[in-house]
């Protein structure tokens, strides 16, 4: 497998390892594109959350939620941006599950949320369309 995440985990390429436990695995992003960047991956390869299973997937979330907390009782931080793509529709660059941390302080002046263009689907229609029977 040709999996930079798997490669990360087994200790081919070097990381800088936030925290790491039986299922999990968290590492600054080397794009430097903002403080405390952290990526959170399962040590279990999975290509993104929808065919993550549950299990590792609520781990994950956990460790999501761990470093979060961290970054904002232990570090003061504001609060932080959690970030994920699944799939290549949705923007996903590197196929192996993963989510975003981004650390923020109140005026760091960021927009990290996207800006989106709206829909002409009313919310009954939208309701409709997307609520599980």
């Amino acid at each position: 497998m040709d999996c930079i995440f798997c490669k990360i985990i087994n200790g081919e390429i070097p990381s800088y390892k936030i925290y790491e436990d039986e299922y999990t695995y968290a590492f600054l992003d080397i794009a430097k594109d903002i403080e405390g960047h952290t990526l959170v991956i399962p040590k279990k390869h999975a290509l993104n959350v929808l065919d993550c299973e549950t299990e590792i997937l609520t781990k994950l979330l956990e460790t999501v939620q761990r470093i979060s907390k961290h970054y904002v009782e232990d570090l003061g931080y504001d609060g932080v941006n959690i970030l994920n793509a699944s799939g290549a529709a949705a923007e996903q660059s590197v196929f192996h599950l993963h989510f975003h941390i981004l650390p923020r302080k109140k005026e760091d002046g960021l927009h990290t949320f996207p800006v989106l263009p709206g829909t002409i689907l009313s919310l009954e229609e939208m309701h409709n369309k997307f609520k599980l029977n």
